[in-house]
């Protein structure tokens, strides 16, 4: 399980990697830093804070390629 401090470390890093990749998707920024570094997915995904995880999520509702959880919302 890793330490607050990990995790710490892993978001801020996800960010600015964010940055320097031009604002890409955050899943495609921690991929590529996985295929980079050699970490497994697995692993990168227990390092996700929870900001981190919302993002990608929000992320992957807009593009509809999970379902929405937010019922109240009407429809546009």
């Amino acid at each position: 399980m890793p330490t607050k401090q990990e995790i710490t470390e892993f978001s801020e890093l996800i960010e600015a990697l964010n940055y320097e990749l031009g604002d890409i998707p955050y899943i495609d920024t921690v991929t590529q830093h996985c295929l980079t570094s050699g970490l497994e997915i697995e692993v990168a995904a227990t390092l996700l804070s929870p900001a981190l995880r919302m993002k990608i999520q929000e992320e992957a509702e807009h593009g509809n390629m999970i379902k929405s959880k937010q019922r109240d919302k009407l429809p546009l």
